[in-house]
């Protein structure tokens, strides 16, 4: 499976709040937050699932990765969602591992695994 989701019984914005200081233990920041129902309708475009991207990064992991092999970069920053679907908030990403095993690298292997199981275990705290 190419992703991680989880559900949690928080609103989307409680989710939201948990998730960014869960990864703040990580060193990951949101460098940008998206709200793609709001973005859609901006354009004219009604979407009425409240669904929101949150990009985030670990500077120094980053860093790490993009010396190594300078495609990687096309998968940063990491991904996390927050939406509702069918009344229930779910929180998700792709999984780093998946993402890197387009490369073919086993150091990049490495530090996506690492990477993925410190995302992982902050969607999990912010359940």
């Amino acid at each position: 499976m190419f992703h991680y989701t989880v559900e949690t019984t928080k609103t989307p914005e409680l989710a939201i709040e948990a998730l960014t200081e869960n990864l703040k233990t990580e060193k990951f920041g949101v460098l940008w937050q998206l709200d793609m129902k709001e973005k859609l309708h901006e354009k004219g475009v009604e979407f009425e699932m409240p669904y929101q991207i949150l990009e985030v990064c670990n500077p120094v992991e980053a860093k790490r990765v993009l010396s190594e092999n300078v495609l990687v970069g096309y998968f940063l920053p990491c991904k996390l969602a927050v939406y509702v679907e069918n009344g229930t908030t779910k929180i998700g990403m792709p999984k780093p591992t998946a993402l890197i095993g387009f490369v073919e690298n086993d150091e990049l292997m490495s530090i996506a695994a690492d990477i993925e199981k410190r995302l992982t275990a902050c969607i999990d705290k912010s359940v």
